[in-house]
């Protein structure tokens, strides 16, 4: 129990504070004042100040916050400060990079985790194993069986089940000259050289909806290899994770607004509390892997054009940017207060179906 709590309070409370580091950072880079930067929520433990800014550990650790002057009012700026440093009264531009900063540093922060996990562990890559073969579809019919593993389509050297897929899908139908090794037993195997054709079919996405494809009646099993990565091979290595986390967070988002991904699958805190005790019992990498991942849904989260977001103000600032106007202050009013009622409905979302999945565990 301890050790989930302590795993919860750092990479919650690790991930918000990063964000936050990111508005502070080009905050104080373009020279805007910060009044306040606090690590944790509620009354301040310890506090000491550094140039202007008041730096405080506070009682609820579960992330952080900034204090830009100005932010909140124009007019009332904090003593010492310069109505020059005043975020509101700064270009539009410089106020989207501010904004922008957050979840920026929390895509940032992914991209390095991902980086440790490739140099520390190195980077899985799923075989070309057969797990199981369809009945009545172009393996079966070929004779492929289970066990198999596919070493070459079309003289094409297939090193992982991705470069397989693709391979297949590239063949449009045509037929397909394939090296296969089959095991014989007492760790020996032997070497088959098939022909095989894809037949156009239909499948699901990890979505839920319906795709056709070239496919040969085969599913994978569980052979995965780990390769080493050196360190700056590790680096591209993460950056490509990581923007293929990103690709499929932001898609996830809009199937659920298109109502793909039905509602009962948005998850709260009480789910990600329990999916990091799980990984922080599992092992470090794991651990890591998940904080990547709620980093970058963090993130994007974030980017979302919604009001009471970092993505809403986003906007207001690309319309300033345009049209060379701020936006009227009764629509930034009302769009806050629709924003915050968005809010506040997703929030109490995925609070009830943590819960409802709880009780049906």
């Amino acid at each position: 129990m301890l050790t989930t709590i302590l795993a919860v309070v750092l990479v919650l409370g690790g991930l918000i504070f990063f964000h936050e580091l990111g508005h502070f950072a080009v905050a104080r880079w373009l020279g805007m004042g910060v009044s306040t930067f606090s690590l944790g929520f509620g009354p301040k433990l310890l506090k000491f100040t550094r140039g202007k800014t008041e730096y405080a550990l506070s009682l609820v650790p579960l992330g952080g916050y900034v204090a830009l002057v100005g932010e909140s009012d124009e007019n009332e700026l904090p003593e010492g400060f310069t109505r020059e440093e005043s975020f509101a009264l700064r270009p539009a531009w410089q106020r989207l990079l501010v904004v922008a900063a957050g979840p920026i540093a929390n895509i940032l922060l992914a991209w390095l985790l991902c980086w440790a996990l490739a140099f520390g562990w190195g980077t899985p890559v799923l075989q070309p194993v057969i797990g199981a073969v369809s009945n009545d579809s172009p393996a079966a019919r070929a004779g492929l069986v289970p066990g198999d593993r596919l070493l070459r389509i079309n003289d094409q050297e297939l090193q992982s089940w991705e470069a397989m897929s693709e391979a297949i899908a590239a063949s449009n139908g045509q037929a397909m000259r394939v090296e296969i090794e089959r095991s014989t037993g007492d760790a020996t195997s032997t070497t088959l050289h098939l022909s095989l054709t894809a037949e156009r079919a239909s499948r699901k996405t990890i979505f839920g909806e319906e795709e056709t494809a070239w496919l040969i009646g085969i599913r994978a099993g569980n052979h995965v290899v780990t390769h080493p990565r050196g360190f700056f091979e590790a680096a591209w290595a993460g950056a490509t994770h990581t923007l293929d986390m990103v690709s499929l967070t932001w898609q996830s988002f809009v199937k659920l607004a298109q109502r793909v991904v039905p509602l009962d699958q948005v998850g709260g805190p009480i789910m990600i509390a329990q999916m990091v005790g799980e990984q922080a019992h599992a092992g470090l990498a794991g651990l890591l892997a998940l904080s990547a991942l709620i980093s970058i849904n963090l993130g994007i989260l974030n980017l979302l054009p919604i009001p009471m977001l970092d993505g809403g103000t986003i906007v207001f600032c690309l319309w300033e940017i345009l049209f060379r106007r701020p936006v009227n202050a009764k629509v930034q009013e009302w769009a806050m207060r629709v924003g915050l009622a968005l809010l506040i409905g997703l929030m109490l979302l995925a609070t009830f179906n943590d819960v409802w999945r709880i009780f049906k565990s």
